[in-house]
């Protein structure tokens, strides 16, 4: 996909996500890689007021934070950059305050393996992070240990974050932890999920291959 290409699908699922109420406003965040530099989406700009040319465009080998565009890109550039250049095999990342994974983050309860689709995130659970102030490199660093072997987390007191091969399937992954969030919510108010055994998780992680969005060129 061309950088204009995939601006106009960082824009289109900026207002997707929006429209079924994983984020409100200007809230949350997206990016992709093109190349040696990552397109993300602009600080404080809702998707409905968002073009392709409006998002900023960011070296990912350099530390200064430095940006080509004519907005400034969103406070939460830093762990954008800094998981794509941790994992090279991840091409976008969707960070979200999608009101039932929030709910979790601000109890900072991580969620176990109460369905089975938690195996579309690579492991047995998902982690909520410790807590840093947005925009800061200390919450870049809790981001990054709690998606070590992950393609999802929440987030202390802030929201949820998921990363894929593509925009198409980081987007899938997004929606597919709010359901989880929304389950596990739930099942704690009836007296608490029955969790999956290890054993059950891995023949359903063996079973997802080729499961779900995939990425697509």
């Amino acid at each position: 996909m061309d950088e204009h290409a995939l601006r106009r699908e960082i824009v289109a699922r900026a207002r997707e996500l929006d429209a079924k109420g994983l984020n409100r406003g200007a809230s949350g965040n997206l990016s992709a890689r093109s190349g040696g530099f990552m397109i993300v989406t602009p600080s404080a700009v809702p998707p409905a007021e968002m073009t392709p040319e409006s998002l900023a465009r960011m070296r990912l080998d350099d530390d200064s934070g430095a940006w080509e565009g004519p907005l400034k890109p969103s406070t939460e550039w830093r762990f954008h950059r800094d998981l794509l250049r941790a994992r090279p095999e991840l091409q976008a990342i969707v960070h979200t305050h999608a009101p039932w994974s929030t709910v979790l983050a601000v109890a900072r309860r991580p969620i176990p393996a109460v369905h089975y689709m938690i195996a579309a995130f690579g492991g047995p659970d998902i982690r909520c992070s410790g807590y840093a102030r947005f925009g800061t490199a200390e919450l870049s660093a809790e981001v990054l240990r709690a998606m070590d072997g992950r393609l999802g987390c929440l987030m202390a007191n802030h929201g949820m974050l998921t990363a894929a091969e593509s925009l198409a399937r980081a987007c899938w992954l997004a929606e597919e932890l709010e359901a989880l969030a929304h389950q596990h919510v739930h099942a704690l108010t009836i007296g608490g999920p029955v969790v999956l055994t290890e054993a059950e998780i891995a023949e359903a992680t063996a079973a997802f291959a080729g499961y779900g969005v995939q990425a697509r060129a």
